[in-house]
């Protein structure tokens, strides 16, 4: 009977160290993959807070960092106040779009006839600048939340729309006719092939809508909105307030990282299966 080398105790000690040699320089790219991208953004902030000392340029052309950080320590009461109805409208139009984008993406892939008839316009409708759909939408549903939330939702609806019908139609025909063979009914073709294999699509149109949503939100606030991050952002500008202008735009930024990061985590959890394309 022969033995192995990896069955013999110097063999099996080889292993194990090579395991681990594995796992710790997996590790070493995780912190790596995770601490570069703040070690350059706290290195661009020291770089932005020396050049607005040393070149003496004027708050109200470009604060300092340190000036934004004080504004946003100071007024964070009333910034948040005027994220929530921003956040609000982002998820609302971020649901509305994607669901109907989704149902709509469902019909075309079943009926061509629709998307024929149909994806045209909405590849017009996509074509309209987000500026020139506010107004209009305004003048539709008045002055309250439901034209910010109409444009988030425009705003999300095309992305979606485009992958998920991919996503939908880009099925491997061996896998249908597996399905054809086993006598499955069309809830299970659909759910068991063509749904799983556009999660990836979906995921990825959703990663884009998260940030799009909160544009989207933050532009119809630009037209007529007293309150939310857009109408602060107008206000601060017309007051010539550049660290509350900067402070405001932080905090949108941040609210818009966050909602994709919810999403990222979102698609990690559900696509395990993907594991090798999600990152």
């Amino acid at each position: 009977m022969s033995i192995s080398a990896a069955d013999t105790p110097l063999g099996a000690f080889a292993d194990d160290q090579a395991q681990a040699a594995y796992l710790a320089a997996k590790r070493r790219m995780e912190w790596r993959r995770r601490l570069l991208p703040v070690i350059t953004f706290l290195a661009l902030i020291v770089i932005w807070e020396v050049a607005v000392r040393v070149f003496e340029i004027k708050p109200f052309i470009a604060p300092a960092p340190s000036a934004i950080f004080t504004v946003l320590v100071g007024k964070f009461p009333m910034l948040m106040q005027n994220l929530a109805p921003t956040a609000v409208e982002a998820i609302s139009g971020f649901l509305i779009g994607n669901l109907a984008a989704i149902a709509i993406a469902t019909a075309f892939a079943y009926k061509e006839t629709l998307e024929e008839a149909f994806f045209p316009i909405a590849v017009m409708v996509n074509t309209i600048p987000v500026v020139a759909k506010a107004p209009i939408l305004v003048l539709l549903l008045g002055n309250g939340m439901e034209p910010k939330i109409a444009i988030a939702a425009l705003i999300c609806f095309f992305p979606t729309l485009v992958n998920m019908t991919r996503g939908l139609r880009d099925v491997n025909t061996q896998q249908l006719e597996l399905m054809h063979v086993l006598s499955a009914s069309p809830r299970e073709v659909f759910l068991k092939v063509r749904l799983k294999n556009a999660l990836p699509y979906l995921f990825s149109a959703l990663k884009i809508a998260a940030s799009t949503a909160v544009i989207g939100a933050i532009v119809g606030e630009w037209i007529g909105s007293t309150v939310g991050i857009g109408a602060l952002i107008i206000q601060a500008t017309y007051n010539f307030d550049s660290p509350l202008l900067y402070a405001t735009i932080v905090v949108g930024s941040v609210f818009s990282a966050s909602f994709f990061a919810v999403i990222s985590w979102t698609e990690r959890r559900f696509l395990k299966w993907n594991v090798g394309s999600v990152r």
